[in-house]
């Protein structure tokens, strides 16, 4: 029987990773020899040994130059996550050093740090004006897993599953609406209809986005045909695209009351795609002493927001 077994991994080690990042992101072995406190030569030989561990090499050498290849660069991906993690730690502990209360750490989905961060932020001066917040927009499931690996003080997520070693409570739950470029036919309704949107140029949430595909199900089940020429994973992006009159879309209440206005009209459904909005709090590390004040402020937010709603939905789906 044939060995199946992934062969090991190669053993690495900071400070060869640490001089591939400096070659990178400064072009040349001169000034990352500078940067590392090491010696041309000793970087040329350190990077002979990365390539040889890896199995494969990172730059083309041409006329004494380094080009870093396809898979040079998909490894600094990697390589910048290992070192922003190592930059917070630094960070943080010079904090404690300091025998300061540090920054409240906050982390959230990009469409929340644009609509409802900012009005928890406003309560949270109020109260606490000297204190200090770092926010952080995170995207999917990458957010998910900072809060698992403990890193910040608290999120904001629309997941409904708490994550490993976080606890997880709804603060908020209302419904997706439309928006519509001022002018256009549809703002003389006061409620659309699933049916209004047949034939229309439609902006769409990005294909595997949750939302997308309950939106998409929705016109499914009332035969309802758009032309769906546009598609961004950003619901502020979606809006900005209205406002242009590139069409009509579907996004969540909190984007489209901060970017409504005279060239953006919101609309609500006669049919309810609920979006929540949650708050993710990290169980194993030591609670920043100012963080109750930072979730009564969220929630405070989220309930100003859940009381100006005028999304009145007659259907549930």
């Amino acid at each position: 029987m044939a060995n199946t077994r992934s062969p090991s991994a190669p053993l690495l080690t900071h400070r060869q990773l640490a001089m591939f990042r400096a070659i990178m992101l400064h072009g040349n072995l001169s000034r990352a020899a500078e940067l590392t406190m090491s010696s041309q030569p000793t970087l040329s030989r350190e990077l002979s040994r990365l390539e040889q561990l890896l199995g494969f090499d990172l730059f083309d050498r041409i006329r004494g130059r380094l080009r870093p290849t396809v898979r040079a660069l998909a490894l600094l991906q990697e390589v910048e996550r290992s070192f922003i993690g190592l930059e917070q730690i630094a960070i943080r502990a010079q904090e404690l050093r300091l025998q300061a209360g540090g920054r409240l750490r906050l982390a959230c989905l990009p469409a929340l740090a644009h609509a409802l961060v900012p009005q928890a932020l406003l309560q949270f001066a109020k109260t606490l004006p000297q204190a200090s917040v770092s926010v952080y927009p995170q995207e999917s499931p990458w957010l998910e897993q900072a809060m698992s690996e403990q890193r910040f003080d608290l999120g904001l997520s629309e997941t409904a599953a708490a994550p490993s070693g976080v606890s997880l409570q709804t603060i908020l739950q209302v419904n997706e609406v439309a928006v519509l470029p001022a002018g256009h036919s549809l703002c003389r309704k006061a409620v659309l209809q699933p049916q209004d949107f047949e034939g229309e140029r439609f902006i769409s949430l990005a294909a595997g986005d949750s939302y997308r595909m309950q939106i998409d199900q929705m016109f499914a089940s009332a035969q309802v045909n758009r032309q769906t020429w546009l598609e961004t994973a950003s619901a502020v992006s979606v809006c900005a695209m209205v406002r242009q009159g590139l069409g009509i879309a579907i996004v969540n209440p909190l984007t489209a009351q901060a970017m409504a206005g005279a060239e953006l009209i919101v609309k609500p459904l006669s049919v309810a795609i609920a979006f929540k909005v949650s708050l993710l709090l990290p169980e194993m590390a030591a609670p920043h002493p100012l963080r109750p004040a930072l979730i009564d402020a969220v929630r405070l937010a989220a309930l100003q927001f859940d009381k100006q709603a005028s999304v009145q939905p007659t259907a549930l789906y």
